[in-house]
């Protein structure tokens, strides 16, 4: 019986239960198809799932994984029925709600976009779920219009690039902020002029350079995000996507530090925001992967958009999961990390 290769744990709670197994492939489901994956895209998401801190997280074993890229291998009975463009052999780029840390995936060709010629697996497995996630955040939220200062965190990831790549092409003035000088060097020779390299107290440092901004784009909380409200235009809008400050150092959360960081986090007050014209947003790109009609007009509405293939900065075999992992959760990456089956 064919097999998959997989990487599954038995149980939220530790980045340590995460194994490579060997499961027997299963029938291919009507109106599905076939992908043979030649590259994972890795996300913090990830991270948090596997160690319980994940709101979507799946009750029991799971396979952890939302992007990847591959090649169709297979057409489940009815697919000619639906309006698939997709063949066997086409190159595509797709999403999954969890179950992309596999060799094969079967998916609904509405969760999967073409793979464009010149892209590689890796590229296409770094686009879709930071993609969707900046465009989500920037437009469909952000309501982004051009001249408007966009502060965006975190800008040398792998949102925090595509972010700051569509907020540059839909004609606004984005200022990245980052860790360490390093990072903003690299964003700088990528073309972006307006980097900050965040200092220990943030506020001090948005107030002394003067800057005020109407969007901001945050997936870090705590005290950067009050700063960052804070330095908000009347009518500015605050989108939060993510809390990287919950990210556990080891293979399990401290969840005495987690608790009082928890405790701590920023609270709004409606009235205030109502009286200072600025708003908070938060949303979690996971759940539109139910709202499927959604989900595939904001793909369809990707492949409009004429950007160049995402920056990959980390490439590891598809066995070394854990060693990818564990750099992701350091926090020194740069671009997309990535996982490839060659």
């Amino acid at each position: 019986m064919p097999k998959v290769t997989v990487w599954e744990t038995p149980k939220a709670g530790s980045l340590a239960n995460l194994v490579q197994k060997q499961r027997p492939l299963p029938p291919l489901s009507a109106g599905h198809l076939r992908v043979q994956v030649h590259a994972v895209g890795l996300n913090f998401a990830d991270i948090f799932a596997l160690t319980g801190l994940y709101s979507a997280t799946p009750e029991g074993a799971f396979i952890p994984g939302l992007e990847f890229a591959g090649t169709v291998i297979g057409t489940g009975s009815d697919t000619d029925n639906t309006d698939s463009a997709f063949q066997i052999g086409d190159r595509v780029m797709g999403v999954t709600r969890f179950g992309g840390y596999c060799s094969i995936i079967d998916s609904e060709p509405d969760y999967l976009i073409p793979l464009p010629d010149d892209w590689s697996f890796a590229q296409g497995a770094a686009f879709p779920a930071q993609t969707l996630t900046a465009w989500y955040a920037l437009t469909t939220l952000g309501a982004i219009q051009p001249e408007q200062r966009v502060l965006i965190h975190s800008a040398a990831g792998g949102v925090g690039l595509q972010a700051m790549k569509l907020a540059t092409l839909l004609g606004a003035n984005p200022v990245g902020t980052v860790g360490s000088p390093d990072k903003a060097a690299m964003l700088q020779e990528m073309g972006f002029e307006n980097v900050l390299v965040r200092q220990p107290d943030f506020a001090r440092q948005l107030t002394e350079t003067g800057h005020r901004f109407d969007l901001v784009l945050d997936a870090i909380g705590g005290t950067v995000q009050q700063a960052s409200f804070a330095a908000l235009k009347p009518m500015g809008r605050l989108v939060v996507f993510g809390a990287a400050e919950f990210t556990p150092t080891g293979n399990r959360p401290n969840y005495l530090k987690a608790a009082w960081r928890y405790l701590r986090r920023p609270r709004y007050d409606v009235m205030d925001m109502i009286s200072s014209n600025r708003s908070v947003m938060a949303f979690n790109l996971i759940w539109l992967w139910e709202q499927k009609a959604s989900m595939k007009a904001l793909l369809s509405e990707l492949q409009t958009i004429a950007l160049p293939p995402p920056h990959v900065g980390h490439r590891f075999a598809f066995d070394d999961a854990q060693t990818a992992l564990a750099l992701l959760q350091s926090g020194r990456s740069v671009g997309k990390v990535v996982l490839e089956r060659l």
